[in-house]
């Protein structure tokens, strides 16, 4: 969802809200006087307009009984939902439940300090779906505000992953600024979908073996990272800049993907040469990480392709969603985000 969707919502809430039901609970009493006691459309919107707003100027006409309760009902109904604001909270809380509802081949992302927002930044110019947990209000309200989904919460929580969504999560990155908890939310992943891919942030080397036995599948140091990287540019800025611009999200005309082959998908079993992706797809193969963990370099066009071997590949982001949909059988669901 982008952030400029939210700008008409946005006015439908507080005053916004007030005016419109407003107008709507006065066009109905218009509409019920008139039936009820048989009165002139303007002798009904004045009686109904000073009944809501509360003047009290008197009757224009006599009332029957039924005109009375009708009379009772507008007020009672613009005091309960707008003054009170309860119909705005409500109307909020469905569609929020809705949203988490309707994520499904999602990240969850826990925290949302430096490493995490950026994270999320990159997955909403990818459009990958994903819900953000904090314990910072103002952080989960600044999400929400701009059209994204978020959750106040202790990550955790056993229930709170539940409730957003665990069973149909693609991953789960934990991205709290201290160990600790990223160890207790990396535990509570695991023990719930034991299948997950989990990627952790380590701000202290030794907490990388304490995330791994908790279940992480990649422990990451952005400090180390950002070291190597430097590195990297420094000796090979040729090199680094290919793969930036390979990775970006900003140059979708190439993209560096990876793709895992289903057991039963329609590539299994052939060899590269024989599934013709650089002459179909215009794809290129990089690498092959095979399914008992290794990884295969430029691999030979005659190697084999397995069930639950990822295809390292480089290509348009187009034509790796059409293979994406080859490799993977029709259950599988969306393919690449």
């Amino acid at each position: 969802m982008k952030a400029t969707s939210s700008a008409p919502l946005s006015w439908g809430r507080g005053p916004g809200l007030g005016v419109l039901l407003f107008l709507a609970v006065s066009a109905a009493g218009t509409i019920g006087y008139s039936l009820i006691e048989g009165w002139s459309l303007w002798d009904s919107a004045f009686m109904t307009i000073i009944t809501v707003s509360t003047v009290g100027y008197g009757y224009v006409h006599p009332l029957s009984r039924a005109g009375e309760v009708w009379t009772a009902f507008p007020a009672f109904v613009l005091m309960a939902l707008v003054v009170d604001g309860g119909l705005h909270r409500g109307f909020a809380q469905r569609r929020f439940n809705r949203m988490l509802d309707q994520l499904t081949n999602h990240f969850i992302i826990c925290g949302y300090g430096r490493i995490g927002s950026t994270i999320a930044e990159e997955f909403r110019r990818q459009g990958v779906p994903h819900v953000v947990i904090d314990r910072d209000p103002d952080k989960v309200h600044g999400i929400i505000a701009g059209g994204g989904v978020a959750v106040e919460a202790d990550a955790s929580h056993e229930e709170v992953l539940k409730r957003v969504g665990l069973d149909r999560a693609r991953g789960f990155i934990a991205a709290v600024s201290t160990d600790a908890e990223n160890v207790y939310a990396v535990l509570t992943a695991r023990v719930l979908r034991p299948d997950i891919f989990i990627i952790a942030r380590i701000s202290a080397d030794d907490a990388e073996s304490k995330l791994k036995r908790a279940g992480a599948d990649r422990v990451i140091s952005p400090y180390t990272l950002g070291a190597i990287q430097m590195a990297h540019t420094a000796l090979r800025p040729a090199v680094v800049d290919f793969m930036r611009l390979a990775t970006s999200s900003e140059h979708l005309d190439l993209s560096a993907e990876q793709i895992e082959l289903a057991g039963h998908g329609a590539l299994v079993g052939k060899s590269i040469r024989e599934a013709e992706l650089r002459q179909r797809y215009g794809v290129m193969v990089v690498a092959i990480r095979r399914r008992e963990g290794h990884m295969e370099f430029n691999p030979s066009p005659d190697a084999r392709l397995h069930g639950g071997d990822h295809l390292v590949l480089l290509g348009s982001a187009e034509n790796l969603r059409l293979l994406d949909k080859e490799a993977r059988p029709p259950a599988r669901g969306e393919g690449l985000a």
